[in-house]
């Protein structure tokens, strides 16, 4: 698989005056790459819309050259000893292990080896022993996937070599899988063996490691009648590291995921810290990859005097070039500006290099013409995917990091490249709104998903509003809470999105760029968690969607996912004449608003959001106006849907297949204004930002931030 010829990551994704942001790159020119710093204004390639437009930073960042080097890294997770395990073996050897395999693979995959030792599964289903480079033994029968199998491999100075497996729900059925013989190794007696070397689960010590697709639990160790390596995996279920009392500790590599069902599972228990004993096993891929670990090349430390905003480090050596978006806030408690715009960095990582399943070489035609960013995740898989993608044997990615080149999170990234309109989601479409801040010449500070769960409210405190891009999916439980604090003290929120503040995710302690998401029973999901892993390793909590952990959308922004479409659009047809509101439209005199933009060609597409009473905690809500799905182009969510003639709703599905534009103040002052669309951002620039859509925004970020 080849590689980018250029390509960097940042160490983090934001950063504060006086913070430093260091960076990472891998080239494969034989001159220096340069590195200059942009402001990032619009990353929208299309040549009819508002284009990438980026200003000038070198004042916080002069144009530097730097030395390239190539930087590889390695897909697959295992667990590694923290130090050599040493035996000098005079009798006899025994290691056990319980395994799961997920998938057969057209090469071996390494279940453990350790120095001269190690075991393996070939393309057959047919579990090997090595003594050095010698198989020495071999099951008589293949093993099955998704199946519990125990291990035990002796080796004794007699002579016998015994590699028994048996079947969990039948272990009278794998009697034939046990092997005695003489093991011929052609290197003289089989002991001693003397080993000094670490031992690895999951993966062999080979540059390109043959990683284990499974899970294995419980692997021991004993010489000469004594244990002396022996792990746990039920213990401390949230940590990337195994801690042992006999051996030593192992690390994870590439996050192997935990909180699994392991061999006693039984379904009577769903929650791991309940029962530990029956997720007592950790589930391996192949293509884990979540840190690339690069030497760092340059970094950059935020100049006290730097606006905040977004920008771009770019990269560029011998024709080829990356761009590395990164934001900067202002220091803790020292707003400046009135209004503050809410980066949805935690969604943006948890998409981080979706590789779509209708992704056609004839995107790069456009790609081209359009002089957009070149690379694309489903042409460089081994980057590792999104948490919108499966793993090789088909389960979900469930765990995400930005310490990683991520493809989608770049200016001029095209999601849908067959589509009519820009095609842009995330980074690139928030992007939209961007350009009209700065059109309409607007302060605003950033804030992003990062500081807001770290700082909690105190990241907010003190802004007039606080308005969100156009996708805010992904949250913790910190970022509501301080969303949800700071609207009740009195703060204005702006929602400029659709299907927002959906699923639960967990940051790991340890490792907060990594982060965590369970689909678990409901909700439009790429994969199904399986049953009994519905909870977060990383914190214990059940995971899914903030509806099914009681925080739905609608108690925050008064409204919440309802129905998803292709990328198309629709525009709003104004339903509230009470003078009241008439501020909200000042300016406008179509009934019809947003019959136009670069996303889907409307202002109310793609995934829309409504109202719905039984959720909003009976909050005062005016609905501003609506969105029809007229055309039949979008479904009910799933958590919508009874049967197949009935939803929750208690009415004709048509009905509740809409947008709702709404506006409600809390009783403590706060007040929120909410779009219900994905695409609403999109219309923004349209006819250069002299519009409709422009003009109502305008009067709501008006009316909060003189509040």
């Amino acid at each position: 698989m080849q590689d980018v010829f250029i390509a960097g990551y940042s160490d983090k994704l934001s950063a504060r005056p006086g913070e430093t942001i260091t960076f990472s790159v891998s080239s494969k020119a034989t001159s220096d790459f340069t590195a200059t710093l942009h402001r990032s204004i619009s990353a929208d390639p299309n040549p009819k819309g508002p284009g990438i437009i980026e200003e000038d930073a070198s004042k916080y960042f002069k144009p530097t050259s730097f030395a390239s080097r190539y930087q590889g890294f390695t897909p697959g997770s295992f667990a590694q000893s923290t130090f050599d395990l040493q035996a000098n073996i005079k009798s006899d050897l025994v290691i056990k292990f319980w395994f799961m395999p997920t998938v057969l693979l057209a090469r071996d995959q390494t279940l453990l080896s350790w120095g001269v030792i190690s075991i393996s599964l070939d393309q057959h289903g047919i579990i090997n022993t090595k003594l050095r480079t010698d198989i020495l033994l071999s099951s008589l029968i293949a093993v099955k996937i998704h199946n519990w199998y125990s291990l035990e491999m002796k080796l004794s100075a007699s002579g016998a070599a015994i590699l028994d497996i048996r079947h969990l729900a039948n272990s009278e059925a794998c009697l034939r899988a046990k092997k005695e013989a003489n093991p011929v190794t052609g290197k003289g007696e089989l002991f001693p063996i003397s080993i000094k070397a670490p031992i690895r689960i999951a993966a062999s010590f080979r540059e390109a490691p043959s990683c284990f697709n499974g899970k294995i639990e419980a692997p021991e160790i004993l010489v000469d009648g004594k244990l002396i390596a022996k792990w746990d995996f039920s213990q401390g279920i949230s940590s990337l590291s195994v801690k042992t009392k006999t051996g030593p500790d192992l690390l994870l590599k590439n996050a192997p995921t935990r909180g699994v069902t392991g061999r006693k599972w039984d379904a009577t228990e769903f929650c791991w810290r309940h029962k530990p004993e029956h997720y007592a096993a950790i589930a391996f891929h192949d293509d884990d990859i979540y840190d690339f670990d690069w030497d760092s090349d340059f970094e950059l430390k935020i100049p006290n005097d730097m606006p905040s905003g977004i920008y771009v480090m770019r990269i560029a050596a011998d024709g080829h070039y990356d761009a590395m978006p990164f934001f900067v806030c202002p220091p803790l408690g020292k707003r400046q500006a009135n209004l503050c715009v809410l980066v949805s960095t935690f969604t943006y990582t948890i998409y981080g290099n979706h590789a779509r399943p209708d992704f056609a070489p004839s995107w790069l035609e456009r790609i081209t013409e359009w002089k957009a960013y070149p690379n694309n995740p489903s042409r460089f898989k081994h980057y590792g995917l999104s948490t919108y993608n499966n793993h090789t044997d088909g389960s979900g990615i469930c765990h995400a990091s930005h310490k990683r080149v991520l493809f989608n999170l770049r200016p001029g990234y095209s999601t849908f490249g067959q589509s009519t309109c820009s095609g842009l989601r995330h980074f690139q479409a928030d992007s939209h709104l961007i350009s009209w801040l700065h059109n309409q010449q607007i302060d605003y500070d950033i804030i992003t998903d990062d500081e807001l769960d770290r700082d909690g409210l105190a990241a907010i405190a003190g802004y007039k509003a606080v308005m969100t891009g156009t996708h805010p999916e992904y949250h913790t439980s910190k970022t509501l809470n301080a969303l949800e604090e700071y609207r009740d003290s009195g703060g204005g929120l702006i929602y400029l999105g659709g299907n927002g503040f959906y699923w639960r995710i967990a940051r790991h302690e340890e490792d907060e760029s990594l982060l965590e998401i369970r689909r678990s029973e409901d909700g439009i999901r790429a994969w199904a968690a399986e049953p009994g892993e519905y909870y977060n390793a990383f914190d214990g909590n059940y995971g899914g969607l903030w509806r099914r952990n009681g925080r739905p959308p609608q108690q925050l922004v008064g409204i919440g996912f309802t129905a998803q479409g292709n990328f198309v659009s629709m525009p709003y047809h104004r339903t509230c004449f009470d003078s009241e509101f008439d501020w909200v439209f000042e300016g406008i005199e179509d009934k019809i608003i947003g019959d136009f933009g670069f996303s889907g060609h409307g202002a109310a597409g793609f995934e829309l959001d409504r109202r719905d009473g039984k959720l909003d905690q009976g909050m005062e809500i005016t609905t501003l106006a609506q969105s029809f799905d007229e055309k039949n182009q979008f479904v009910l969510v799933p958590e919508e849907v009874l049967t197949h003639l009935t939803n929750l709703s208690g009415g004709p599905e048509a009905d509740v297949k809409r947008a709702d534009m709404v506006y409600f103040k809390t009783e403590t002052g706060g007040q929120v204004f909410a779009t219900g669309s994905i695409t609403f951002c999109g219309s923004l620039p349209w006819n250069e930002y002299d519009n409709n859509i422009s003009t109502l925004l305008g009067n709501v970020v008006s009316k909060f931030t003189r509040c």
